[in-house]
């Protein structure tokens, strides 16, 4: 009987210790995310339930198995240990990583609630991001090395490597590849403030936007929806367009060619009867100016204002349509005219025009003698 009781009451107090604690631990966060809603760290923190109890399971029988005396146990004692070992491990790996992130999304929160700049936005929900990565990849690093060091002979090696100093050399040795360059280059981009989530950016002549920013690569979503996966390291050591930067307000130019007796002062008032109606006009400047001229047409620029790179792409494609056809009804005679005329004609090859006597000497008798 006592081979039957005593293994039910280990596994089963761990089992109600277990769940006990953990409702009472979610309780205690229902209660304080109640009384402070201005923060969600509470109702973000509850997401961490199951890897606590998974934690607190395991820590229990990991202390306790032994009390079975169960023969199968006893006969087996170390690699049960060692598997309790391991599980723990990669659940409190679990856990931080949960209570990292409910503590970095609870930040972002906060500050977002409390900022109304979307430059200042995109930049800090970059750096949290990255930040989140940074951290996930430390814990996981930082597990897997105590996993291996719970194998005598990788332990053995491990110790070893650190004591001569030799993880140092792979870390230089790695740091002269490309992956771990793309990785000190995220931090570069992370906290150097270079691009943001959200960025409006021209790289490699392709205008997009910058959705994903990961420590090794970049995610561009262009105009027609396609996606440019790009390593950081390009933002680091090639020139980019960056629209977003210093402000999302954009200036935008439209060229037409004209012939010279296009009506200027009249395409001007036309101009700004176009913006007064245009949506994606911010209202802030415009202007129209003769900037060049050819033997046979003229360079006028149209300047517009936006608040952002989609409305001044959609300006400059309003401005550009509406002038033309409004150039096209009313003055046809401005738009660029190509001057052609007839040929003279060539006189056929081989025959030369008579030539002019250009003396009486020359000219034939007629008559006696």
């Amino acid at each position: 009987m006592e081979n039957v009781l005593r293994p039910l009451t280990v596994l089963g107090g761990s089992v109600l210790l277990t769940v006990a604690l953990g409702w009472a631990v979610d309780l205690l966060l229902r209660r304080a995310d109640v009384r402070h809603p201005e923060t969600p760290l509470w109702g973000l923190l509850r997401r961490c339930r199951l890897p606590l109890q998974v934690v607190l399971f395991t820590a229990l029988l990991r202390g306790t198995y032994r009390e079975t005396r169960w023969q199968i146990i006893e006969d087996n004692r170390g690699e049960i240990g060692q598997a309790l070992s391991l599980v723990l491990i990669g659940a409190g790996a679990w856990l931080v990583v949960r209570i990292v992130s409910a503590v970095v999304e609870s930040t972002y929160a906060r500050y977002a609630s409390s900022t109304r700049d979307p430059a200042r936005l995109r930049r800090v929900r970059t750096q949290v991001t990255l930040i989140m990565r940074i951290v996930t990849a430390v814990v996981v690093v930082v597990a897997v090395a105590a996993i291996l060091l719970t194998f005598p002979d990788l332990r053995s090696i491990g110790t070893s490597m650190l004591a001569s100093a030799g993880i140092i050399g792979i870390v230089a040795g790695v740091a002269a590849q490309s992956t771990l360059g793309n990785l000190f280059a995220g931090f570069q981009i992370a906290f150097g403030d270079m691009v943001r989530i959200g960025d409006t950016v021209v790289v490699d002549g392709e205008w997009g936007v910058i959705e994903e920013v990961t420590l090794t690569f970049l995610a561009v979503r262009t105009w027609d929806e396609r996606r440019i996966t790009m390593p950081v390291s390009y933002f680091t050591s090639k020139p980019f367009e960056n629209w977003s930067r210093g402000g999302a307000q954009m200036t935008g130019t439209v060229f037409l060619q004209l012939d010279h007796s296009a009506p200027v002062p009249l395409m001007r008032e036309k101009l700004h009867q176009i913006l007064m109606e245009c949506a994606a006009w911010d209202g802030r400047d415009w202007s129209l100016a003769v900037t060049d001229t050819t033997p046979s047409t003229m360079e006028v620029r149209a300047v517009v204002t936006a608040k952002d790179a989609d409305d001044i792409w959609t300006a400059r494609c309003t401005v550009r349509e509406q002038l033309l056809a409004w150039l096209t009804e009313h003055h046809p005679y401005a738009l660029p005219k190509i001057t052609t005329a007839p040929a003279e004609k060539i006189p056929p090859q081989g025959r030369l025009p008579s030539p002019a006597f250009e003396d009486d000497a020359d000219q034939p008798r007629t008559g006696r003698g």
